[in-house]
């Protein structure tokens, strides 16, 4: 059987930057199962593939996969997904995207061409103690340490130049057991972005991870709250580097970012 597959720059300024995610499309009623699904994952080697498939109800389907593991949230991914939708005819353009997921029911919109909202979960993150060995493995001597769902941690370093120049060991952030991520964050350098972030999971296949969606939504709350504003432009500071708007409305957070499509082709295994 052939299934279209596409590779995406999301969240990204051009061409070859931000975070690339694969989206296959699956016909309605394809079920061709976890492990092959891990197994696309495992070849295309992006941090996460994703697959979209029909519901009856005119909602998709999305799940997520590193290429070690299947997740529960992944923004940049989600945010592909929808430009996909809207790019191949799967949506008309001033249509909403809605995707079941195993993070919750998530929305997508087009407020322009190329560029996707997201509508998220907000995740306030909790005060904690730093886990042990977190701050040796980053090379951090001293952060503020919070805590998020699922093993995640977030640590806010005094200034910009922190974040950018990092080089973790990553065997030894592996080896933490009761870490599975880690967001390393400060308030921004350039006098545009609000804040810089890196994001590091090796525990989920991922050592570091391009540009995240899903941490923003971790991020959003806090900074909002110390800036005393409802909303920050963003800079993720990786190798390939990327942007985006966070909003908060309620309990949701809203990120937007560009998409750009790099690969179309199919799946012939």
């Amino acid at each position: 059987m052939s299934r279209p597959i596409f590779v995406v720059d999301a969240f990204a300024s051009g061409p070859f930057r931000g975070n690339p995610a694969a989206v296959v499309l699956l016909e309605a009623g394809d079920t061709p199962g976890a492990a092959w699904m891990q197994s696309v994952a495992a070849e295309m080697k992006h941090s996460e593939t994703a697959y979209v498939q029909p519901r009856t109800d005119g909602a998709f389907n999305l799940r997520w996969f590193t290429p070690e593991v299947e997740v529960d949230l992944c923004g940049h991914a989600t945010l592909a997904s929808g430009h996909v939708l809207w790019e191949a005819g799967r949506l008309a353009p001033d249509a909403e995207a809605v995707f079941h997921t195993r993070g919750g029911v998530l929305r997508a919109t087009r407020p322009r061409e190329g560029a996707v909202q997201l509508d998220f979960p907000t995740a306030p993150p909790d005060a904690c103690d730093a886990p042990a060995g977190l701050l040796a493995a980053l090379g951090i001597e001293k952060a503020e340490s919070l805590a998020t769902t699922g093993k995640f941690f977030m640590l806010v370093v005094p200034d910009a130049a922190t974040v950018r120049d990092l080089t973790p060991n990553f065997a030894a952030l592996r080896a933490l057991t009761d870490v599975r991520g880690v967001y390393v964050t400060a308030a921004g350098d350039d006098g545009v972005h609000d804040i810089v972030s890196r994001c590091f999971a090796p525990a989920v296949g991922i050592d570091e991870d391009a540009v995240t969606g899903s941490m923003h939504c971790v991020l959003a709350p806090y900074w909002c709250e110390r800036l005393g504003v409802s909303e920050i432009f963003a800079e993720q500071a990786s190798e390939r580097g990327g942007t985006m708007h966070a909003r908060l409305e309620g309990d949701r957070t809203l990120l937007t970012g560009n998409a750009i499509t790099v690969l179309r082709g199919s799946l012939e295994a």
